[in-house]
């Protein structure tokens, strides 16, 4: 595995072993849930297709809810996401629902050939989760993967699982809170890794799109953490480093989406993220 620290500035942002291939990078864009799931294909088709590997940083406008692949619609508070504007969608990757509030959350992806990664899915997990843990390190955040198992408060919530030393990202050292929720899903030809980190947890907000959860705000703020509890960096900063870190370890020019892409997923997005029959279904009851 690629040292994080290695080629790296003085806050350890340090080049990957892909930046000697062309990447490009997507600085932050607000975009509908739908339309953000959708980009995260149209960049893995184009790293596949011969095109630049992408990183980007995505915003939530409006605040929506990303459902795991595999999660119940029985758990979402329907009513309250459309009452309160709450965009809903589902993802490609498995695991508990993300609240990404509009200002509360920051979200990344990376996308590349699958030929290009390990092979085994936890170490390509671990390799492209290298910037993630180099941006909070350039924040001032002691954050590290956790450093034991603990129990699930409520398992339909990504933040409220289970959490494990093997992937879950959390505040001082890893003993602390949880931080970032990241998920990994390969298609034949390419690998996306797109994740959701905690700028400010807003407990309430977050457990208010669940049915039935018998969570306190006070449990919440237990288990989440945000940057803002960790460091005097404000939202911008604190995207700014992320997008700094991405593009430092991929050695990435800034790019963006061709007209090409964009028409691409809107077609993706009303063909699968916007439908019913994806977003309310689960899978195999469709």
């Amino acid at each position: 595995m690629n040292d994080p620290d290695a080629d790296g500035d003085a806050d350890g942002v340090g080049r990957g072993p892909l930046a000697d291939r062309e990447w490009r990078l997507i600085r932050e864009e607000s975009r509908p849930g739908a339309l953000n799931m959708a980009l995260d294909e149209v960049a893995a088709e184009t790293a596949a297709a011969g095109g630049p590997r992408t990183v980007r940083v995505y915003r939530w406008e409006p605040s929506c809810l990303s459902m795991g692949y595999a999660q119940d619609p029985g758990t979402v508070d329907w009513d309250h996401c459309a009452d309160t504007g709450v965009e809903v969608t589902r993802r490609q990757t498995g695991g508990g629902g993300i609240y990404h509030d509009h200002d509360g959350d920051i979200s990344y992806s990376i996308t590349a050939p699958a030929a290009e990664l390990p092979g085994k899915l936890l170490d390509a997990y671990h390799l492209l989760c290298e910037p993630v843990l180099s941006a909070f390190r350039a924040l001032g955040v002691d954050a590290g993967y956790a450093d034991e198992e603990r129990p699930a408060i409520y398992p339909p919530a990504c933040y409220l699982r289970a959490l494990h030393p093997a992937h879950d990202v959390c505040a001082d050292g890893g003993a602390g809170r949880k931080l970032s929720g990241n998920a990994q899903y390969r298609r034949e030809e390419s690998v996306i890794q797109h994740g959701s980190v905690t700028f400010e947890a807003k407990p309430r907000e977050h457990l208010a799109v669940f049915r039935d959860h018998g969570v306190s705000e006070a449990e919440f703020a237990e288990r989440v953490g945000g940057i803002a509890d960790y460091a005097d960096a404000t939202r911008a900063e604190s995207v700014a480093a992320f997008e700094d870190a991405l593009a430092a370890w991929a050695d990435a020019e800034e790019g963006a989406w061709t007209d090409a892409e964009l028409d691409r997923a809107e077609e993706i997005a009303e063909e699968k993220y916007r439908d019913d029959g994806w977003v309310r279904e689960r899978p195999g009851e469709r």
